[in-house]
């Protein structure tokens, strides 16, 4: 399976919402300096992921990003889907134009992986990811960094 860039960013930013949403809404600045991602990627991802009702704005002072249904009921498969990444295994451009026009040898043999690959992503909730002890470690890592630099930043510490 290849999965790019813009499905594994939407899954990291829609695990670490999740994983904050007992703050409130999150602005993409924070998630952007946790994860890593750019904020104008982040503002593209979550573009995507609002018109697909799975994530909803706040505006104002204190504003930015919630979940729009609860972390069980948003799948791995979804928030791909809702960046519209192809989990395609196959090299066909236009659903079976692998050889001038006509599906080629083991078209359908990397037709099914993708199948099963999404099919597999459609099982996994946000929940799932966020009980996984390996997730929690990370979580807490970055949430601690992330403290650092705040204290290391504010005026009260130059």
């Amino acid at each position: 399976m290849r999965l790019t860039t813009k499905g594994r960013y939407a899954v990291t930013a829609m695990l670490d919402l999740a994983l904050h949403a007992q703050e409130g809404p999150i602005s993409l600045a924070d998630i952007s300096q946790r994860q890593g991602i750019s904020l104008s990627y982040l503002e593209q991802l979550f573009a995507k992921l609002r018109r697909e009702r799975l994530v909803r704005s706040v505006r104002g002072p204190g504003g930015g990003y919630q979940l729009n249904r609860p972390d069980t009921q948003i799948y791995v498969a979804q928030v791909v889907d809702a960046v519209n990444e192809s989990l395609d295994t196959t090299r066909c451009r236009n659903k079976g134009d692998c050889q001038s026009g006509e599906k080629c040898l083991t078209h359908h043999l990397w037709s099914d992986l993708s199948n099963q690959i999404h099919e597999f992503l459609s099982t996994i909730s946000l929940a799932d990811l966020m009980k996984k002890r390996e997730i929690q470690i990370v979580a807490a890592r970055q949430n601690q960094r992330q403290q650092t630099r705040t204290i290391e930043a504010s005026p009260a510490s130059n």
